[in-house]
């Protein structure tokens, strides 16, 4: 019910957003109307999907996205990369360059060079404008089967026979229903310009081969099987064909990519974000049949944590240290387990052992800003969180503690500003509005004010546009 719920809600807003930026009768989306819906699409992501928003995550996929963006020729749009938290096998752009992939079949890769696979394919999706040319095409249809497109290619996720499929279906007509998906021709130029471009960034196709392969093979039981990405990817076994010739007779590269940021960012989603039980016997089964290897114990040692066995958790990334001495992440991850069993003094050593070597990490300075807390640094852990905040103005959780460290001492007007911002950033708008017209009442640093009133305009247009949404 809660799927069909998102599908509703999601359709219905993308009726509203393609009436309002594409009237009937207007001429092929421009770049500018392009950019405007995809800053409607991402408010709808935003609202009913759960991205995934770990550094060591985030950072390495758009780190391999851009790497991929670098190698096509000069865009008109910026290229953003997100993980969604959701198990399926799938991955899509959306209008304007935002490349989503989903956790599931993060999970299912191997390699880098799979990844940079499917991320290649999908920026030439963008680049070629498939998307809004199938836009435009749509008008000849109906804004309502746009929706319903959209909506399948984002939500089709439990298969071809669940609530995603039966509103499609029942929305337009089986023959429109085709603009579900990608064409055939649209299949083969975004191949033949992403291979091109993945070779110019380092990779082989072989990765993408290869992830095809994995996403074709989990058709276990029929058509109800088949995972999104086929159903709006087609021709799965046309194309793997032609990209084993294209590898064959075309590519000239033998990629040689250093697979340890990708199997440390991998273990760690396995880790933190897999099923645990499934995680759990995972790292338990690498531990013993790899115990050289120090990311077995370091996602035995995460998984240990999640499931509340902090002691042995710690044990464990002490033995990942010793075979991959001074990581960063692995000392990180050694203070948060030190911070969340409150052995605040040893959580305070281990980051700043840390931060010397990784001084930019926002995920430790987001745990050394909170241990200073608990200690009664107050002082120190502001200047450490508003470092991070700098450093990555995204992570949102900082601000809370932000204003909390700021509340602690006094700075009221500091306090409300950031307690502002975090929810705002959360969507928590009668907060967001609480705490910023206090801050404006106390606040005098003049640019901060433009700022707040900014910010509170802000709020107060997407008050009124959810109560327009939510009226019949």
């Amino acid at each position: 019910m809660e799927f069909y719920r998102k599908l509703c809600v999601i359709g219905t807003l993308l009726i509203i957003i393609s009436g309002i930026l594409f009237p009937k009768g207007a001429g092929c989306i421009t770049i500018k109307e392009e950019e405007e819906m995809s800053r409607e699409f991402m408010k709808v992501v935003m609202e009913h999907f759960q991205l995934i928003k770990d550094p060591i995550i985030t950072n390495y996929v758009n780190e391999v996205g851009q790497k991929n963006v670098a190698a096509f020729p000069p865009q008109p749009f910026t290229y953003h990369f997100y993980v969604i938290k959701e198990g399926d096998y799938n991955a899509f752009a959306s209008p304007a360059g935002h490349i989503f992939i989903f956790s599931g079949l993060l999970e299912a890769m191997d390699s880098e060079e799979e990844l940079a696979g499917i991320i290649s394919h999908e920026i030439a999706h963008v680049v070629c404008r498939h998307i809004s040319q199938k836009i435009e095409r749509s008008k000849k249809i109906g804004y309502a089967t746009l929706a319903g497109v959209a909506a399948g290619m984002i939500l089709g996720s439990q298969g071809s026979g669940t609530a995603a499929n039966a509103m499609t279906i029942g929305s337009i007509a089986a023959g429109q229903s085709a603009m579900l998906a990608y064409s055939r021709d649209d299949e083969a130029q975004a191949d033949q310009i992403g291979l091109a471009c993945l070779n110019r960034a380092g990779y082989s196709a072989k990765g993408l081969l290869l992830m095809l392969k994995k996403i074709r093979n989990r058709q276990w039981f029929g058509k109800e099987q088949i995972p999104t990405y086929l159903q709006t990817h087609p021709a799965s076994e046309d194309r793997m064909a032609v990209i084993d010739t294209w590898i064959a007779t075309q590519e000239k590269i033998s990629a040689d990519v250093s697979p340890y940021q990708f199997q440390r960012a991998h273990t760690w989603l396995v880790a933190e974000y897999g099923d645990e039980s499934a995680a759990l016997r995972k790292f338990e089964s690498d531990v013993k049949d790899h115990p050289e290897d120090p990311l077995a114990h370091y996602g035995y040692g995460l998984i240990l944590a999640r499931i509340g066995n902090r002691q042995d958790a710690v044990e464990q990334l002490k033995i990942a240290l010793e075979k991959k001495a001074f990581d960063p992440y692995i000392l990180k991850d050694i203070g948060r387990i030190y911070f969340l069993d409150g052995r605040y003094q040893e959580a305070l050593d281990t980051f700043s052992a840390a931060g010397s070597i990784a001084a930019y990490d926002p995920e430790g300075l987001f745990y050394l800003g909170r241990t200073q807390t608990e200690m009664g640094r107050v002082k120190e852990a502001a200047d450490t969180l508003e470092r991070l905040i700098t450093i990555n103005p995204e992570y949102s959780q900082a601000y809370y503690f932000l204003g909390e460290a700021y509340g602690k001492l006094n700075r009221l007007d500091y306090a409300h500003y950031y307690l502002g911002i975090y929810y705002k950033k959360t969507a928590n708008f009668k907060n967001a509005t609480f705490h910023l017209q206090k801050a404006l009442e106390t606040m005098s640093d003049a640019d901060k004010r433009l700022k707040i009133e900014q910010m509170l305009n802000e709020v107060r247009k997407e008050i009124a546009e959810s109560r327009k949404r939510a009226t019949p």
